[in-house]
C-alpha cells in the first residue's frame, strides 16, 4: 500500500494584468499550490486562491500548514477517509485549505489509476457549454467591444460583472442586450452588492430581456430578501456560492429554495469531495448545480472535471480575459468554435504546468510537517 510522504505548498503570486469587478481596487490572486506525494513516486497537484485589494492575501496559504500532518502516512487512495482527516479540528478549518489537499488527493488517484478525471467521477460527457465571464469595464463602449470579441472566440454565452451600481448596470445590459441579444445567452451576477429595490428593478428587466439568471444580487446568508425578490421576478436566481461553505449549511439553506440552483467553487469549499455531495443535493432537490470557476487555470482545471462527471451542470464559467488566468500552464481550456470546453488530454486533471514558470513568481513556499515532526 502507498503511503502520503510529503505535503508541500507553493504560494505563487504572477506579474499579470489585473482585473477587478464590483468597483473594488485592482485584485491581486495569491495561487496556493499543494503537491501531495506518495511513496510510489506519485504526485498529485491541488490548488486554491485567495483574493486581495492591492497585495496578495496569504491566510489560506497558511492554514494548510497544519492540515499536512493529519495526513502524511496514510493511504492517499481512500479519499474519503482523507477528506474527514482534515476536518478533525474542533473549530472550522479554511475550506479553501481542505479543497487545495483534497483536489491533490483526486488528481493522485486519476492518474495512478490512469483516466481523466471526470471519468473516474463517473463521466457524464466529455464537454459542457462554457460562459465567458467578464470583469468589470470602464464603460458601456468597451462591454459592446468584449461582447463582439467573445462571439468571434466561439462563445454562445457571455456572464457579465459590471459596476453594481443598478441604474447604471440596467443601462449597459440594456443597450448590450439591445446589439447582440438574439444572437448570445446572458447573465447578470451583482456581486451581492444591489439593494433590495435596485434588485426588483434590475430582475424585472432582465426577465423582459430574456437573461438566463440573475446571480447575487444579496450575500447568500440574506435570505429575507431573497424569499422576498422571488415573490416579485421569475427570473432563475442563482447564488453568490462563496458565502456558504459548510455541506450542511449549504442543504440547509437550499432545501429552503431561495435560489433556483446549487453554486459553488470545488477550490474554495471543501475540494471535489464535497463538491460530488453538492451536485447530489442539487440533483435530489431538482436544481442546476453551477459552478464558480473564476480563476487561475489550476482553479479552472477541477472545475471542469467536476462539470463533466455532473448530470445537473448546466454551462462552466471561463474568466476573460484569458491571459489574466493562464499564467504557468501550457495547455490552458479553452472555448471551442462550438461554444463548448473539454477537459485537457491526459490523466488526473490534465494540465501540464510549467514549474519553471511558477518557481519565477514563487513568493513562499513550505514542507507541511508530519506528526513525528511536531
Amino acid at each position: 500500500m502507498a503511503t502520503i510522504e510529503r505535503v508541500h505548498v507553493i504560494g505563487v503570486g504572477p506579474d499579470i494584468p489585473r482585473t477587478t469587478w464590483a468597483s473594488m481596487p485592482p485584485q491581486f490572486m495569491l495561487m496556493t499550490i499543494v503537491q501531495v506525494f506518495d511513496s510510489d513516486g506519485g504526485v498529485g497537484v491541488g490548488c486554491t486562491q485567495s483574493y486581495g485589494s492591492g497585495e496578495y492575501d496569504f491566510a489560506t496559504f497558511e492554514s494548510i500548514r497544519t492540515l499536512g500532518q493529519y495526513i502524511i502516512g496514510k493511504d492517499p487512495s481512500n479519499i474519503e477517509a482523507r477528506w474527514r482527516d482534515l476536518h478533525t479540528y474542533i473549530t472550522p478549518t479554511a475550506p479553501g485549505a481542505i479543497a487545495a489537499v483534497d483536489i491533490a488527493l483526486w488528481d493522485l488517484a486519476a492518474k495512478k489509476a490512469r483516466l481523466p478525471l471526470y471519468k473516474m467521477l463517473g463521466g457524464s460527457r466529455d464537454s459542457i457549454p462554457a460562459y465567458a465571464s467578464t470583469a468589470e469595464l470602464e464603460t458601456t463602449a468597451d462591454y459592446l467591444d468584449h461582447v463582439e470579441e467573445m462571439i468571434a472566440d466561439g462563445f454562445t454565452a457571455i456572464k457579465f460583472h459590471a459596476w453594481n451600481v443598478p441604474e447604471k448596470d440596467l443601462e449597459m445590459l440594456t443597450t448590450v442586450h439591445k446589439k447582440f441579444g438574439d444572437t448570445v445567452t446572458f447573465m447578470h451576477d451583482a456581486e451581492n452588492r444591489y439593494d433590495f429595490n435596485g434588485a426588483v428593478k434590475v430582475g424585472r428587466a432582465l426577465e423582459e430581456m430574456g437573461f438566463r439568471w440573475f446571480e447575487a444580487p444579496f450575500r447568500d446568508y440574506d435570505l429575507a430578501s431573497y424569499f422576498r425578490l422571488r415573490e416579485r421576478i421569475k427570473i432563475p436566481i442563482v447564488p453568490h456560492g462563496l458565502w456558504l461553505m459548510d455541506l450542511q449549511e449549504i442543504y440547509h439553506h437550499v432545501s429552503r429554495f431561495p435560489w433556483d440552483a446549487v453554486r459553488f467553487d470545488a477550490s474554495m469549499s471543501g475540494g471535489i469531495t464535497q463538491a460530488r455531495k453538492m451536485v447530489a443535493i442539487a440533483e435530489a432537490l431538482g436544481l442546476p448545480a453551477e459552478q464558480q470557476s473564476w480563476g487561475y487555470s489550476l482553479i479552472q482545471g477541477a472545475a471542469i472535471h467536476v462539470g463533466l462527471a455532473s448530470p445537473v451542470s448546466s454551462y462552466f464559467e471561463l474568466p476573460i480575459p484569458y491571459d489574466a488566468y493562464e499564467y504557468g500552464i501550457v495547455n490552458p481550456i479553452r472555448c471551442d468554435e462550438n461554444g463548448e470546453v473539454r477537459a485537457p488530454d491526459g490523466h488526473g486533471i490534465g494540465l501540464e504546468i510549467d514549474w519553471d514558470a511558477m518557481k519565477r513568481a514563487t513568493l513562499a513556499e513550505y514542507d507541511c510537517k508530519s506528526v513525528d515532526d511536531l
